[in-house]
């Protein structure tokens, strides 16, 4: 593993990579369900049952591609042929989800739905974890792993941010057939195929752009048994029997779970409960990505001063307060009223601050796994980045699905309306809508908080624990003393 600085242009290509990740998350969570239950008329239970399939599916595979990718020896290495192979189907499928033949009926479109958003995040995992367990790979120094994720997030939000710009400019804007253009059905597709080449771009360019550093990365462990299910099964049982990486994963299960509850109803929220216009909306989300982006240059020096589980902590409470406040103080009558301007300007600034809270634990815990894998290698002799990457990604997708479909069954619970106009959905709708969306959120979130707050593999420990791998007689330090404690801990 590299130990010097990564230089800039290696930075750059690694993070541009997290653009495809990006569009493709924000466009399931921010259009998606959307599109099928308030556009296409799917149920929302069936919906939410079809993303839940489709992400535990998705779960499943995540360790499996980790397993493979940390045992796969090419001339490209172990990550770099998973992420050129995946870029043209992801492309493909992306497009089709978005292209129902017509008159399915509900079974039809939970199939078509369950499908392709199957083979969509199954393409995706095909890049996604390789990539990420690169990113743990290209250096072994405590802060210059927040930076690498740093790039990688700002990249993921400079995607978002383009999906949302370039959706609501020139798909979703409003014509004179739909007031709101996200219930033109007409536009899905083209805005499909837009960002399916662009995903196709972004793969590409990340894998071309890291090409050189194969030599310098590790290679698969020596002795390493021929991949199959049974070592997939015991890969994944040693690392969830790693405590500190239980903690995170636990943790993490809860936040994706408040995640795919929030973005399933975040679309609603903004068109119904808010009552924001197509250009409104664009402008609060594009403010959430602004927060996370002014958010991002504070990582580095963050982790200079803090533990990154301190970071992790203090960033989602203040995330959390400026997602529910605002909810909270429209519920009890404290805010100006939908057509009050002020309104609009309340819900930019606590998108900002939210967002520059939130980005801390993002790049926090992308930073922890990688600390996790050399714990993990000093106790077990075997560098394991994907397996941890797809246990974590297993964590997201089953939480995330999970959240999708309690969204999709709520929204069905309080009978909220189909081709609905804005401001013809009953209050007492839409306050059932808002305790969801505003303290039901806080609430999960304020459980993960709580679950990682036995996490504690600290700075100094890493620090040791590098330098016991560093060292020239490093295959005695797996077996000495000194940590026989630490090795029950990490």
């Amino acid at each position: 593993m590299p130990s010097e600085r990564i230089k800039v242009p290696t930075k750059l290509a690694y993070g541009v990579g997290q653009a495809a990740e990006a569009i493709k998350n924000n466009t399931f969570e921010l259009f998606l369900f959307f599109y099928y239950t308030q556009v296409l008329g799917l149920a929302g239970t069936l919906a939410g049952l079809a993303l839940f399939i489709a992400l535990c599916i998705d779960g499943i595979t995540d360790p499996v591609i980790g397993s493979l990718s940390d045992g796969w020896r090419s001339r490209w290495g172990r990550r770099h042929p998973f992420m050129y192979v995946s870029a043209i189907p992801l492309a493909v499928c992306f497009y089709l989800l978005f292209l129902p033949p017509a008159d399915l009926g509900n079974a039809g479109l939970f199939a078509w739905l369950a499908c392709f958003a199957v083979l969509v995040r199954f393409c995706m995992t095909l890049y996604q974890v390789p990539h990420l367990a690169l990113g743990a790979e290209l250096s072994d120094d405590y802060e210059e792993r927040s930076s690498l994720v740093g790039y990688r997030t700002a990249f993921g939000l400079l995607g978002s941010a383009a999906l949302v710009i370039v959706g609501f400019s020139f798909f979703f804007n409003a014509t004179p057939a739909f007031a709101n253009g996200q219930l033109n059905p007409a536009a899905y597709p083209e805005f499909a195929l837009l960002f399916a080449g662009v995903m196709w771009a972004a793969i590409w360019l990340s894998a071309a752009g890291t090409h050189r550093m194969i030599p310098h990365l590790p290679a698969p462990a020596d002795g390493l048994p021929a991949f199959r299910g049974s070592r997939v099964v015991r890969e994944l049982r040693a690392v969830l029997s790693n405590r500190a990486f239980l903690t995170l994963f636990l943790s993490m299960l809860a936040f994706f779970m408040m995640r795919g509850v929030q973005t399933t109803l975040g679309l609603h929220a903004t068109t119904f409960f808010w009552q924001l216009t197509p250009q409104e909306i664009q402008l609060v989300t594009l403010a959430i990505v602004a927060g996370l982006l002014a958010g991002i240059p504070f990582a580095k020096p963050l982790c200079h001063r803090f533990d990154k589980k301190w970071i992790f902590i203090g960033g989602a409470l203040w995330a959390l307060l400026f997602h529910v406040g605002p909810v909270m103080l429209r519920l009890y009558g404290w805010l100006p009223g939908n057509s009050d301007p002020a309104l609009l300007l309340i819900l930019v600034l606590a998108s900002i601050l939210g967002g520059m809270g939130a980005v801390q634990p993002l790049v926090a815990a992308g930073s922890m796994v990688a600390d996790i894998s050399d714990a993990h290698e000093l106790a077990t002799g075997m560098r394991q980045e994907g397996m941890f990457f797809g246990g974590m990604a297993f964590a997201g997708k089953a939480a995330s699905g999970l959240g999708h479909s309690l969204a999709g069954i709520f929204i069905d619970l309080i009978d909220f309306p189909v081709h609905v106009a804005p401001g013809a959905v009953s209050i007492d709708v839409l306050h059932q809508l808002a305790w969801l969306y505003g303290p039901g959120v806080g609430l999960i979130g304020l459980i993960a908080v709580g679950i990682f707050a036995r996490y504690d593999l600290t700075r100094a420990h890493i620090h040791e624990v590098q330098n016991l791998l560093n060292r020239p007689d490093r295959r005695k330090g797996l077996h000495s003393a000194r940590f026989t404690g630490t090795k029950s801990k990490v």
